[in-house]
């Protein structure tokens, strides 16, 4: 059999929302890589070599599926959620664009997934029931100024918001100036939702206002969504109407 790619996503952590798609692609790979948690997964099984490898190498963990593939070997590259979400659908590409010519004759797939900002969207009720955006806080690959501007135009414009990699330890400061400026530019009465370890059996859901809000509700397990100016919560659901006023 000639070899391939499949990106897969494998959902926000419980097992029960990974697709039979990516279930059926991992049944027939004889090679996985991923970031080291994503891939432990996995069940090992005879026939399947497991490829781990730190959560800064995309590009490196692209390539060598790449190699892999053209060798052959029917590979899945693994990401949580959505692949295509802030995961390693982009990177696999960027790979392929960079890469020897005969990469872009492989046979490469894109299986999609549950992405957490979806995940926490259903467990809190429908905060992002009409227009919203995503925007990852992270500044490893695009800088904090640029971060900035995005939050007030998309404060300015009125959309729900998701942020992925809110707060992590080697920049703790950088989520409270994001909650200032999101008080700036969408009132301090906004709701604020943090859910953590979503669809885990540690999962715990937050909701409050913006005048709230502190930097540590938020850390890197946690997906955090901002409503809009419509966005209301009843008992312990938030939904964002579907007609604007």
């Amino acid at each position: 059999m000639s070899g391939w790619v499949q990106v897969a996503g494998l959902g926000p952590g419980d097992d029960r929302l990974v697709t039979a798609e990516v279930q059926e692609a991992i049944s027939q790979a004889t090679d996985i890589v991923g970031y080291i948690p994503y891939v432990r997964r996995v069940e090992p099984r005879a026939g399947l070599t497991l490829h781990e490898s730190d959560n800064r190498v995309e590009l490196d963990r692209a390539r060598h599926a790449l190699e892999m593939a053209s060798q052959g070997k029917r590979v899945v590259v693994v990401s949580s959620g959505d692949p295509g979400v802030f995961a390693m659908a982009s990177a696999l590409f960027e790979a392929v664009e960079n890469g020897p010519k005969a990469w872009q004759d492989l046979d490469i797939r894109i299986l999609p997934g549950i992405t957490a900002m979806l995940a926490a969207a259903a467990q809190l009720g429908a905060p992002l029931g009409h227009d919203f955006c995503a925007i990852n806080l992270s500044d490893n690959l695009k800088p904090w100024e640029l971060i900035e501007k995005r939050l007030r135009l998309a404060g300015q414009a009125g959309f729900a918001m998701a942020f992925y990699n809110p707060r992590s330890k080697s920049r703790p400061h950088q989520f409270g100036r994001a909650l200032e400026i999101l008080r700036e530019e969408c009132g301090t009465n906004t709701l604020i939702s943090f859910a953590k370890d979503v669809t885990k059996p540690t999962q715990n859901l937050l909701t409050v206002t913006l005048a709230e809000a502190v930097p540590e509700m938020a850390d890197m397990r946690t997906v955090v969504i901002v409503g809009n100016a419509d966005t209301r919560q009843i008992g312990r659901f938030v939904y964002t109407p579907r007609q604007v006023q």
